[in-house]
């Protein structure tokens, strides 16, 4: 069961530790993205001439990996495989061009099945399967491509859009409006009482027993440390202070980035969190005990009974869960502020 209000662990108060970087998945992409070239049309049809030229394929939540021991994105020759008069060009990897294209277009559904070579498999499964530079260039695929997927007619009039600075942006021929990609900034916050327990959340649709952080979209007009504050006490109740920022994540599903953070909150003799109506169906303070039993080989069985079900933590792919592994792994101390 989630921690009583008043089962607190003395030794834990007053002691902060610093925070290792983290290294997390779909992050790491080390491709130039070649902003220079961008709007010299002779440059961009030199780059497709060029013999090293390749494609990356992916759909809307799917990559298209090489089948082989060691996973690598599979690059595919251009050749029938992108639209040279609209090219989505990623950049160039160790000075080869890298040209995206979208499983999910018509001319394209039957390229995956083509090649024999590779296989489709998620973005996620991605994160974990790929190295380093390859998982950061996978969510850099599936977002690229996800907004050109969303934006093909134009937020001002309507009309069709064209691909613009070889897929860096997308301009209207009707109204001349210019559109550019955007990230949906997302705070993710791992909040501890300073005494070894942590709080965690259960949305609406998820199943008993799986529970995270809590996380919310940065408003209009506020900060992330301010989102922070108020998503934690609308979402549970619970009023934190002293954000910190940790570390951040792509998360192209469709288009966030992940600003994680870490806060506090003191409980005292305060009422237990309350969930969020029409959102959040539990709010709970976890010892570290239960969350560390929940982090242990996702097929042994966790000993808390939470809601009819062992606490399930999130993926190893998400900056949710390398979060609380932090925790876990100093002990359920606090961060230096």
């Amino acid at each position: 069961m989630p921690a009583h209000p008043d089962s607190r662990s003395p030794a834990l108060s007053g002691v902060a530790l610093a925070a290792p970087p983290l290294a997390l998945p779909l992050t790491g992409a080390t491709i130039d993205r070649a902003s220079d070239l961008r709007d010299d049309r002779n440059e961009i049809l030199r780059l497709l001439d060029d013999p090293q030229a390749a494609v990356l394929g992916a759909s809307a939540d799917r990559v298209l990996i090489g089948d082989s021991p060691r996973p690598h994105l599979l690059r595919r020759p251009l050749a029938g495989n992108i639209n040279p008069h609209q090219p989505i060009l990623l950049g160039l990897d160790a000075g080869a061009p890298l040209f995206a294209a979208d499983l999910d277009d018509p001319e394209a559904a039957s390229q995956a099945s083509d090649t024999g070579l590779g296989r489709l498999v998620t973005l996620r499964e991605a994160g974990l399967l790929l190295p380093q530079a390859e998982s950061g260039l996978a969510a850099y695929l599936v977002a690229l491509l996800g907004w050109h997927r969303n934006h093909r007619f134009c937020a001002r009039c309507g009309s069709p859009t064209r691909v613009r600075q070889a897929g860096l942006a997308r301009r209207c021929p009707s109204c001349g409006a210019s559109h550019f990609p955007r990230t949906d900034p997302v705070v993710i916050m791992l909040v501890d009482d300073g005494c070894g327990n942590v709080l965690l959340g259960r949305r609406i649709g998820w199943e008993p027993g799986r529970f995270s952080i809590l996380a919310g979209y940065v408003a209009p007009g506020e900060t992330p440390e301010e989102a922070v504050l108020r998503e934690v006490h609308e979402e549970s109740a619970v009023r934190a202070h002293a954000p910190r920022y940790i570390a951040s994540q792509p998360w192209p599903f469709p288009a966030s980035l992940m600003l994680g953070y870490e806060a506090s909150a003191e409980r005292g003799g305060a009422q237990p969190p309350r969930p969020q109506p029409g959102e959040m169906v539990e709010v709970a303070w976890f010892s570290l005990d239960e969350v560390r039993e929940a982090t242990g080989p996702e097929d042994r069985p966790a000993n808390n009974e939470h809601a009819s079900g062992a606490l399930r933590l999130p993926g190893q792919v998400s900056i949710a869960r390398q979060l609380i592994d932090a925790w876990v792994a100093r002990g359920g101390h606090r961060l230096d502020s």
